[in-house]
């Protein structure tokens, strides 16, 4: 019989897998004892019981390496805490290269680790044997150990949390299926189950492999499919060490596990097997899926390799079970945009257990608070664009998600499954002059231009890749004549009606009621002055503005939009990003080209920087702003997509004499960073503030009504910064940047690297990171100055330069000339 259910809980949670438990436990954590967890058979069915449970804490930024960080110090605690047993072992992990690739990357790794304040080290391979003795290392290049890595038991882990909650007021309803979510004026209001119906504030959609099916209920997007998972667990090995570290090969696609004896050897194949494409059975809960030999015997036969007593010792089990995987193998988290208190935690791409319990104590900080507790941006739902819910494209993407856990993490891959999905107007002309394209949020960019009459494609490394002298011409082009951008991706969105100056001068940090045609950088900040976007905004008229952002943040910025707009405000907010193609044309050749184009005066009189006017260019009608992403005189266009491949036909025929290049997304980065220019998403964040990003220059502190996050900004002024995002350029030209890199300040450690990458015109690696000054007294440019820099890059430290002006053009004559 299943128990009666109230009429009312503060918080639903739909799920009871370990991340549902985990949010649940977290709630009564935080003083929310009204929680009701409904799972529709029994804890732990679906993915949860059948988990290997590795728990990891090295992930791929820092922030989520805290929570992996935080899940290990819950899950050790645990059993004393609620008294049962978890299985929890703090036995530590070794990863092993057998390339001289694979090593730098685990050194990268291990770097990183340290920068987030993790234990690691660098072994040779005979250390890697002398704490894992079955290991062969006779193609072993080197190891990482990571000594607070453990293991844990998934079931009795869940049922651990299960009793926290309890223990804390939740109820724990099972074998309760719910049917649909009730939903008033953009918020939920309820669930209703085949038991009956339950009003509620907030719902947590935490149904793992259900959860596309029941964002769908909401109307969200839940972007996630399953796919088979396969794992063997051996005989038993006589004097097999109980403490035996987690073990990873990688290149073998392989993880090794003591278990009670034994040995439970996993893989996670190039080429997966998705499962459940038109639903999850109804019956399903502990279901293993049908065994696949073929399948998994070359995977088989690389574990053996890498640990010899396989060959010689029997299978006891041979299972395979469902997983859910997500587009970009991250996964999902937050508030949904489609619907106020509708939460989302699912998609865990097999480590769930290592993730479940930072991820259930920040989402609960974030139902309490009504906002994170920290910079969530890698696993926040709202970086998911509507198109993703698709079947076949999460089919398609899923074949290839599984294994991109133990391929090789090179700087700039592409995914290469479920491509071409969206596509600027000027796509095939693009391709046709020998574009190679990357992918952001589905859409297809141009990234470098190869060689006539060559087939561009990416010839992966940690050094100079392949395309590396090709985006230094871009880059240089840019710089000494004119290049020409594809930016059609950017988000764009009108605000129209009588309040719309009111409104947005609220959200943004800068003055936006300007003269009509005047451009505006700003950002929007948190009430604790944190940067929710960096965007420009464009006053096209008394009562509409026309705001662009960035194509990865095109969901995140709307709804920050949306919902910053008063229910009683006389204003609209539009998403026009399909309506127009973008191509920047930058350089200082720029006005020259453009002004043998068209018959408006693009005099710096006429048409200064931060100004946008509507010119005749072809047949076209054609918004031209005056304003860099590159540091260089130059316009963006933005063009109706439907005069997109007339008016970028123009300016090819035309831009020889001026040296017209065509410029990919690799040549810009290196160009914005020379400049200083920042990144949402990699410098700055919802963390950040202007001050500490050394955008103060963007803050109208005195304009009339204030701005979100101006009492924050105003106390931190106050107070003196503890951190300052710093340019960085190597000494030497031969090592390479992406991020994370740790930055050592006279032998200290005082910070990471956000980005980096290659500056042509500096002849060296260049990057930005932020520096923190150790002990009480606020950071001065005195102190950043007085310092003496190295940047660690895969272990290896090199000395660089510091500064909080850019390497190039720090005065700005070139942009405003």
């Amino acid at each position: 019989m299943v128990e009666r259910l109230p009429a009312h809980a503060r918080v639903v949670v739909i799920g009871g897998g370990i991340v549902g438990c985990s949010v649940a436990y977290h709630l009564v954590k935080r003083g929310v004892s009204d929680v009701l967890l409904l799972e529709r058979r029994q804890l732990t069915c679906g993915t949860t019981w059948h988990a290997a449970g590795l728990v990891g804490q090295l992930r791929a930024t820092h922030n989520l390496t805290r929570l992996a960080q935080y899940t290990t110090q819950l899950y050790e605690g645990l059993e004393r805490e609620t008294g049962q047993a978890t299985g929890f072992r703090q036995v530590g992990s070794i990863a092993v290269a057998a390339s001289t690739a694979r090593f730098e990357e685990l050194k990268r790794g291990a770097s990183m680790a340290r920068v987030f304040g993790l234990e690691v080290g660098i072994l040779t391979p005979g250390e890697a044997r002398e704490r894992w003795p079955l290991l062969s290392i006779e193609d072993v290049v080197g190891a990482v150990y990571l000594p607070k890595d453990g293991r844990t038991n998934p079931v009795d882990t869940t049922q651990a949390l299960a009793r926290g909650a309890r223990n804390g007021g939740a109820r724990i309803v099972e074998g309760v299926k719910v049917t649909g979510i009730r939903r008033a004026g953009g918020r939920v209001t309820g669930v209703t189950t085949d038991a009956g119906e339950v009003r509620a504030d907030a719902v947590v959609n935490c149904a793992g492999m259900w959860g596309r099916e029941v964002g769908a209920l909401a109307g969200v997007n839940v972007p996630l499919h399953a796919a088979e998972h396969f794992y063997i667990v051996t005989e038993a090995i006589p004097g097999l060490p109980a403490d035996l570290p987690i073990l990873r090969d990688a290149d073998a696609r392989s993880y090794f596990k003591e278990d009670t004896g034994k040995l439970l050897v996993g893989w996670f194949e190039a080429r997966a097997k998705p499962w459940g494409e038109h639903g999850i059975p109804e019956n399903c809960a502990f279901e293993q899926l049908p065994p696949d030999l073929a399948h998994i015997e070359p995977l088989f036969a690389g574990a053996m390799h890498r640990v010899p007593v396989l060959e010689s010792t029997g299978v006891q089990v041979f299972f395979n079970g469902p997983e859910s995987f997500t587009p970009d193998d991250r996964y999902l988290l937050g508030e949904a945009p489609e619907l106020g208190g509708f939460y989302v935690a699912a998609g865990f791409n097999s480590i769930g257990i290592q993730s479940a319990g930072g991820a259930g104590k920040v989402l609960a900080d974030w139902i309490v608070d009504g906002h994170p507790p920290f910079d969530l941006w890698d696993v926040d739902i709202r970086r998911c664009m509507p198109f993703q819910r698709n079947r076949r494209y999460l089919r398609d993407r899923t074949v290839e998600a599984l294994g991109l856990l133990y391929a090789m993490h090179w700087p700039y891959y592409q995914a290469e499954s479920a491509r071409g999905v969206r596509r600027s107007a000027l796509h095939d002309r693009l391709a046709a002059a020998g574009a190679c394209f990357g992918e952001v949020a589905g859409f297809e960019r141009a990234n470098w231009f190869g060689a006539p009459g060559s087939t561009p494609h990416y010839e992966y490394s940690y050094g100079r890749q392949n395309w590396f002298e090709l985006s230094a011409a871009e880059h240089r082009a840019v710089r000494e004549s004119v290049g020409l951008f594809d930016q059609s991706s950017f988000a764009k969105f009108v605000v129209k009606g009588r309040d719309a100056a009111r409104v947005l001068g609220r959200i943004s940090a800068n003055d936006v009621d300007v003269p009509v045609g005047r451009i505006v950088y700003t950002q929007w900040l948190n009430e604790r002055g944190g940067i929710e976007a960096d965007l420009t905004v464009t006053r096209q008229a008394e009562d509409a503005y026309f705001i662009v952002s960035a194509c990865a943040t095109q969901t995140r910025d709307f709804d920050f939009l949306s919902r910053a707009i008063p229910a009683d405000a006389a204003v609209q907010a539009v998403d026009v990003s399909s309506a127009y193609a973008v191509l920047s044309l930058m350089g200082p050749a720029s006005r020259a080209l453009l002004q043998s184009l068209t018959d408006a005066d693009l005099s710096t009189a006429a048409f200064p920087f931060g100004t946008s006017q509507i010119v005749d260019l072809g047949y076209a009608r054609v918004r031209a702003s005056r304003i860099t992403y590159v540091g260089e005189l130059g316009y963006e266009l933005y063009i109706p997509s439907e005069f997109a491949q007339g008016v970028y036909d123009v300016l090819l025929r035309s831009g020889a004499p001026f040296g017209l290049r065509l410029a990919g997304y690799h040549a810009l980065n290196s160009l914005r960073i020379e400049k200083g220019y920042r990144h949402w998403g990699h410098d700055i964040g919802d963390e950040d503030t202007p001050l500490e990003a050394g955008l103060g220059f963007a803050v109208a502190w005195e304009k009339p009504g204030g701005f979100t996050g101006r009492e924050a900004l105003l106390a931190q002024r106050a107070a003196g910064l503890r951190r300052r995002l710093v340019g960085f350029a190597l000494e030497s030209a031969a090592p390479l940047l992406y991020h994370n890199e740790p930055i050592w300040r006279d032998g200290a450690l005082v910070g990471k690297l956000t980005s980096g990458m290659f500056g042509h015109t500096l002849g060296v690696a260049a990057g930005l990171g932020y520096v923190e000054r150790p002990g009480d007294e606020p950071i001065t440019a005195e102190w950043i100055g007085a310092g003496r820099y190295e940047i660690e890059v895969a272990a290896e430290r090199v000395p660089a330069r510091a500064s909080l002006r850019p390497f190039y053009d720090p005065s700005g004559e070139r942009v405003k000339r």
